[in-house]
C-alpha cells in the first residue's frame, strides 16, 4: 500500500485527493490545521480500501512538520508521495499591505510548501526507492489578475521556482516532482476574502472569464494531481499541469 502525504486535506482539493488516492487503495495521511476537518476525511473514507490518518499540523511550522511526518511514517511506513495542497489567500493592495500579512501568506504557501518538500524527499533519499511529489501552484503564478493580489502571486511564483529546482536536483534518486495549476475552484479558499453577499456577482464575473464557463469542481484538480503522483505520469517531472478552465489559454480581452 503506497503511502501519500496530503497537506491541506481537510478541505478542497487536497480533501478530495485524498479520498480518491484512499479509494485507490493508498495510504493517506492527511494533514491540516483543523483536525476536526482531517477527523472527517477519515471517516468519510472508512468504507475506502485504503485507509485515511488524520493528523493536525501546520505547515508553515518546521517543528510541526517533522513531527507529523514522524507520526504519518509511524502510522502508515515510509512516504512515497506528497501532495501539499496547504495554501491561504489573503488579498491585499501591496500599497495597503502589512509586512505581518505579506510574511503570513508566504509562511504557508511558500515556506510551508518548502517545508513539506524538504521533509518528504528527506525521507525519500534515506530510503532510496524514488518517489512523486506535486506542489500546488496558480495561474497567478504566470499571469496576473487584478484585485491585490501581489503576496498570494509572489508566493505561487515561488512555488513554481522551486518545483522545477526539486525537479532537477532530485531526479538522480527518482524522485519526480510537479506542480498542479488549479484555476478558480469550488473551494473554501475561492471564497476566503469575499463578503458573502458579494460572492453571487464575484461568481458571475468570475464565470463569464473562464472559457468553460464555470468553476471547477475540486475533484477535477484532484484528479489530475493523483495522476501526477502515479505511474502513469513516471516520465513526468518539472513540468506544470494546468486544470484551469482554459484561463491560461485565453487573451486578457474579452469581447
Amino acid at each position: 500500500m503506497t503511502h501519500v502525504v496530503v497537506t491541506g486535506g481537510g478541505s478542497g482539493i487536497g480533501r478530495a485527493a485524498a479520498l480518491l488516492l484512499a479509494a485507490e487503495g493508498s495510504a493517506v495521511a492527511v494533514l491540516d490545521r483543523d483536525r476536526d476537518a482531517a477527523a472527517a476525511v477519515a471517516e468519510a473514507a472508512a468504507d475506502s480500501p485504503g485507509v485515511v490518518w488524520p493528523i493536525e499540523c501546520d505547515v508553515a511550522q518546521q517543528a510541526d512538520v517533522s513531527a507529523a511526518f514522524d507520526e504519518a511514517e509511524a502510522r502508515l511506513g515510509s512516504v512515497r508521495g506528497l501532495f501539499a495542497a496547504a495554501g491561504v489567500d489573503l488579498s491585499g493592495f501591496a500599497h495597503e499591505m502589512t509586512v505581518a500579512r505579506w510574511h503570513e501568506v508566504l509562511a504557508v504557501n511558500l515556506t510551508g510548501t518548502f517545508l513539506v518538500a524538504r521533509e518528504a524527499i528527506r525521507r525519500m533519499v534515506a530510503v532510496g526507492r524514488g518517489g512523486a511529489i506535486v506542489l500546488c501552484s496558480s495561474p497567478a503564478a504566470q499571469v496576473a489578475f487584478a484585485g491585490g493580489m501581489s503576496a498570494y502571486a509572489a508566493s505561487k511564483g515561488g512555488v513554481s521556482a522551486l518545483t522545477r529546482s526539486l525537479a532537477v536536483d532530485y531526479a538522480p534518486h527518482g524522485i519526480r516532482v510537479n506542480a498542479l495549476v488549479p484555476g478558480a475552484t469550488e473551494t473554501p479558499l475561492m471564497w476566503a476574502s469575499v463578503a458573502e453577499d458579494e460572492r453571487p456577482e464575484m461568481r458571475r464575473v468570475v464565470e463569464a472569464e473562464i472559457p468553460l464557463g464555470r468553476l471547477a469542481d475540486p475533484i477535477e484538480p484532484a484528479t489530475a494531481a493523483v495522476w501526477l503522483l502515479s505511474d502513469g505520469a513516471s516520465y513526468v517531472t518539472g513540468s506544470h499541469l494546468a486544470c484551469d478552465g482554459g484561463i491560461l489559454a485565453k487573451a486578457s480581452i474579452s469581447v
